[in-house]
């Protein structure tokens, strides 16, 4: 097989090589784990390493040599209408355990198959029609048209956003309907939403200096941007491998309103729109208003059993607590729990539930039972499941760390003695 080694080419074939082994690795992964956002990842990075494919196969000869430049011609590489969507699938099969690829889902991926269509049509009619080219008689590669690429980077702007709405609709929902927030808001997403979006902008900006600085428009000048973006999907690859963790606190949500549905059954069963409860809606408990007669006659009546709950039978020592578990032992819906924790104490549910937690991790240490056990197990007996999130959560209730705490309440005990 013809392959030029130089210093163009051999440096994309490194990522380019790669990226096909952490798609293995990451299919093999979503394989034996059942995951499907190992393999939505997967998918993803395989795209990526095709997309560098033309600059390093270019660099190697083949657009200069038959038959490899007809492959390259009429087999396309750069999946740009598939990108997008892979990259939503993959941020909603991370975070929501309910997400299920149907027929809906198809729709999404319709673009990137016209073009695969369109693809197939310019080889039949020039290879085995015409013999002859005639979608390329001007010999280029129609991936690198511009419309497509325009409407290609178009695209996958489309989905950057909409995954990034997707996200931050998860992480107001999560602070409202589990008590562990903190460990599931995945701060990995993010850095993949940013790293993916750092790739279009490199791009567009690429697009802009070459009209600047006329060596970039050439051959050698574009490569620049296919190694940059080599070094890109080369971290999305790596971070992303050690990363794919997937939630398991099922939801559904409209990307144009604030008001998510949870579902009740917390596993990875096959959602039915059947277990979906009412909608919980999101409440921003800055803007919350308590001036309506039926909202002051629901927290007079649920406001004394929700903190019976938590403080006599200190519910918050569960470390997974979720909202419809407290709405389950009290016989009421979540939307009920969540209005009246928002409106009646001012909290989400997350911080709400962490208040008692770190109130009872205050009593323990006022008694002296940091000399009997660490401060983490004391953390963990009042419902804590992690070192950081405890930390947080205790520095943002009392403007000071655990340890910082406990050394001035026994400053001020000495003092008083």
């Amino acid at each position: 097989m013809l392959f030029n080694f130089s210093f163009y080419s051999s440096l994309l074939l490194i990522f380019f090589v790669h990226g096909l082994v952490y798609a293995a690795l990451l299919l093999r992964k979503g394989i034996r784990n059942e995951s499907r956002s190992d393999k939505w990842l997967s998918l993803f990075l395989l795209l990526c390493s095709l997309f560098i494919a033309p600059w390093m196969l270019g660099f190697a000869g083949w657009y200069d040599n038959q038959p490899y430049r007809d492959f390259l011609f009429y087999m396309p590489m750069q999946h740009l209408y598939f990108m997008g969507p892979v990259i939503f699938f993959y941020v909603q099969s991370l975070l929501n355990p309910s997400f299920r690829f149907g027929k809906k889902e198809w729709l999404y991926l319709l673009p990137g198959i016209l073009y695969l269509l369109y693809s197939l049509i310019m080889f039949v009619t020039d290879k085995l029609i015409l013999k002859r080219y005639y979608f390329l008689a001007d010999e280029m590669d129609r991936d690198f048209d511009y419309w497509y690429q325009a409407s290609g980077l178009i695209s996958m702007l489309f989905y950057f956003f909409i995954g990034l709405r997707y996200y931050s609709l998860y992480k107001k929902l999560m602070v409202q309907v589990v008590s562990y927030a903190d460990t599931i808001l995945f701060r990995w997403v993010k850095n993949f939403l940013l790293a993916f979006l750092l790739m279009q902008l490199l791009h567009i900006s690429f697009e802009i200096f070459s009209k600047i600085f006329p060596w970039l428009n050439g051959y050698s000048g574009s490569w620049w941007f296919f190694f940059c973006f080599a070094v890109i999907f080369y971290y999305i690859a790596i971070t992303g491998y050690s990363n794919s963790i997937e939630t398991k606190v099922p939801f559904k949500l409209n990307l144009l309103t604030y008001k998510p549905s949870l579902l009740l059954q917390h596993s990875t069963a096959e959602a039915d729109e059947n277990n979906f409860i009412e909608e919980a809606e999101v409440i921003e408990v800055e803007h919350v208003q308590t001036e309506k007669k039926e909202d002051s006659i629901l927290l007079a009546q649920w406001k004394p059993k929700i903190e019976a709950l938590l403080k006599n039978e200190k519910a918050y020592e569960d470390a997974e607590l979720s909202l419809t578990q407290v709405a389950k032992q009290l016989k009421t819906n979540p939307s009920v729990i969540s209005k009246v924790i928002n409106q009646g104490f001012q909290l989400n549910f997350n911080d709400f539930v962490n208040h008692y937690r770190i109130e009872a991790v205050k009593e323990k240490l006022t008694e002296g039972e940091q000399k009997t056990q660490t401060l983490l197990g004391i953390a963990y007996d009042c419902g804590f499941n992690s070192k950081a999130t405890f930390n947080r959560a205790f520095k943002k209730a009392t403007g000071a760390s655990p340890k910082e705490w406990t050394e001035k309440k026994l400053s001020a005990t000495v003092k008083q003695t």
